[in-house]
């Protein structure tokens, strides 16, 4: 069963994720909160595998509560935003959040999202999520000088890249002509070599490298 934590400070919000979610057989939503102290609070209590977290919320925001949540707790978090608005989204990711969705998602991306994270991966579907990295990381300094990149070896840099391009293992699988299982050894190894918790931090990684630029 995967346990939820929902946060947002709209009921009518919190409550409609929650009938979605609960109506699932292997997904139970085990706590609410309205704000993000609150959020926290019920994680470390709860140990839930997922929290959902509105970025703009009372008290404490969601930003400052993924940023806890991540560092403390094995807890996948999920973070709840409008593309448009909240250009802070990147430092929640960067933070350790496993992904975004927008306010407006669909019944059935909402449900896949929390089965993703839960399984450990990271919600880089749909694109818009990649559209997000390169446009906060325009205007951003790079804080990751790209001679990090020289520990990979040069088919660990072609994985990096068509990580930071969205693909999947198996997309990757092909485009590199390898096997499916070659492709986790060599995201394995980028992610261990550069020190980040998954593939989202792998995307903006190849974003603040310049590997990959927000026009190419």
């Amino acid at each position: 069963m995967i346990r939820v934590v929902l946060a947002d400070d709209q009921e009518l919000v919190r409550s409609g994720f929650a009938m979605i979610l609960d109506a699932q057989p292997d997904i139970e939503v085990v706590g609410e909160a309205g704000d993000g102290a609150q959020a926290v609070e019920l994680v470390r209590a709860l140990r839930p595998e997922v929290a959902l977290l509105d970025v703009r919320m009372p008290r404490t925001d969601g930003l400052a509560a993924a940023r806890t949540i991540c560092a403390g707790t094995a807890t996948k978090v999920i973070m709840l935003t409008t593309f448009d608005s909240d250009d802070y989204v990147y430092d929640a990711l960067y933070a350790g959040a496993s992904g975004f969705l927008l306010k407006d998602v669909r019944r059935d991306d909402l449900v896949h999202a929390v089965r993703v994270v839960a399984a450990g991966e990271s919600l880089l579907a749909p694109s818009v999520t990649r559209r997000l990295i390169a446009d906060l990381t325009r205007n951003r300094p790079r804080s990751t000088p790209a001679a990090q990149l020289d520990v990979l070896t040069a088919r660990e840099r072609e994985t990096l890249l068509l990580i930071g391009r969205g693909l999947s293992n198996a997309e990757i699988a092909a485009a590199l002509t390898v096997s499916e299982h070659t492709v986790k050894t060599h995201v394995s190894n980028t992610l261990t070599k550069l020190g980040l918790r998954d593939r989202v931090q792998a995307v903006i990684a190849a974003y603040e490298t310049g590997l990959i630029t927000p026009t190419g």
